[in-house]
């Protein structure tokens, strides 16, 4: 039986124990009317037959959205993070590394939107959509209470792909303006790569040619493991920012494989999100008061 995204999303907000409380969930269509490059018509995500690991899987993204996660008001330290889960740009972990995550986040006073971005095979479009979503969140950010400047990104694999090109291809403009919105920077304040990929993709696993890297590239926190057979792709990223003089912190485990988010059992999953929770807080400052 198919299931439509928002009946899926409503289902696991009010049943896993993921959740110790019902978070505020607005879902925000990124394009207001038509959808640059895209010839399919509108509808909500597809999820795929496939569950195993509890995984849930979209796919046939054709709508693209943000679902916004909000903090609780005592602990909400006034900054935004772009959530981009992974699958191959085929499809979308979207429990796993987009609403866990958001959770996540939001126990540490973060406000997060997970990207709903276009899937199967259109990086192009997922580009624009995450370019897109950066500045619909710098729109409204009073609303949330987030400060502008205090934006980030975070990708797990293919969405570490994807975080990665919105942070060195913030000048390309990839799609005419829309709104008001479009005016803003779609720059991250600062990047969080966790077992990213195809990040390596030049001459002799060299950086990917499109990858712009320069001194103005926002820091990033890069997290893979020596078993992932994606784990190049973190190394030659942080080499070329540590080249271009750009703050990188890079973490290394022996052990973890990939595709594994914050979940327990695996010592990469238990171990990473500690190390973020501290990078973060660099550029993160607490509140008056706090």
């Amino acid at each position: 039986m198919k299931l439509t995204c928002l009946t899926l999303l409503l289902f696991f907000l009010m049943n896993s124990s993921v959740f110790s409380q019902k978070p505020k969930n607005e879902i925000i269509p990124l394009w207001p009317q038509e959808i640059p490059g895209e010839t399919e018509a509108k509808h909500e995500a597809v999820v795929t037959d496939d569950t195993s690991r509890n995984v849930i899987r979209l796919t046939d993204v054709t709508n693209p959205v943000l679902t916004v996660f909000e903090p609780e008001p005592s602990k909400n330290l006034g900054a935004g993070i772009v959530v981009c889960p992974g699958g191959g740009y085929n499809i979308l972990a979207i429990n796993l590394e987009g609403y866990e995550i958001a959770q996540w986040l939001n126990s540490l006073g973060y406000t997060a939107f997970v990207l709903q971005y276009r899937v199967p095979q259109k990086q192009e479009g997922a580009l624009q959509d995450v370019q897109r979503a950066l500045r619909l969140v710098r729109s409204r950010a009073s609303q949330w209470k987030v400060n502008p400047e205090q934006v980030g990104v975070l990708g797990f694999s293919a969405g570490g792909s994807l975080s990665a090109r919105a942070s060195t291809l913030y000048n390309t403009q990839t799609y005419t303006a829309v709104d008001s919105a479009d005016g803003l920077s779609c720059r991250p304040d600062f990047s969080l790569l966790i077992y990213p990929a195809y990040l390596d993709q030049g001459n002799n696993r060299s950086l990917t040619p499109e990858l712009k890297v320069d001194e103005k590239t926002p820091p990033m926190f890069i997290f893979c493991t020596a078993d992932d057979p994606y784990a190049h792709s973190g190394l030659v990223m942080a080499g070329a920012l540590r080249d271009a003089k750009v703050p990188v912190e890079l973490h290394l485990l022996p052990t973890g494989g990939h595709g594994y988010g914050l979940r327990p059992g695996n010592v990469a999953a238990e171990t990473w999100p500690a190390l973020a929770t501290q990078w973060m807080k660099q550029f993160i400052p607490l509140p008056q008061g706090r």
